[in-house]
């Protein structure tokens, strides 16, 4: 069994790199967002035309997008979502409720920090995991029932 996994969320550190690396040898496919920061800002209105304002530049950017998040998570077994430390991941706090609704599993992964902002979103996960070898575990468990020495 193929399990499709939807990594979510933040783009400025190595998380997905790390799950994706610990999976080697697990029958796992993955998929996720543009994490070019910039491409992922701009693509609306470099491929639909320049806008005038801000929120209509935003805007067409976060529709752009919205074509491969939905194809993702919509195929997704797993998503996981990763809440980062240095900027307020408003999308992924969508990503996670869009999952729920799609009675997706949903793996969280923050650090203790966001333990109490984010207590809505972990209600609605089957796993929250500080650290993204415990996803890799997970996904491991789920597939094999191996557990973690």
């Amino acid at each position: 069994m193929t399990l499709k996994v939807y990594l979510s969320g933040e783009i400025h550190t190595d998380w997905r790199d790390q799950i994706i690396a610990g999976s080697k040898g697990l029958d796992v496919s993955f998929s996720g967002p543009v994490t070019d920061h910039a491409a992922s800002d701009d693509c609306g209105v470099k491929i639909l035309g320049a806008e005038d304002q801000k929120y209509w530049h935003d805007h067409k950017g976060a529709m752009v997008n919205a074509i491969l998040t939905r194809k993702g998570l919509n195929d997704a077994d797993v998503v996981v979502v990763r809440f980062g430390d240095q900027y307020k991941q408003w999308n992924a706090a969508f990503d996670a409720g869009y999952a729920a609704a799609l009675g997706k599993s949903l793996i969280i992964l923050h650090g203790p920090d966001h333990q109490h902002a984010l207590k809505e979103v972990d209600a609605a996960a089957l796993a929250v995991a500080s650290e993204p070898s415990q996803v890799v575990d997970i996904l491991r468990y789920v597939l094999d029932g191996t557990l973690p020495a």
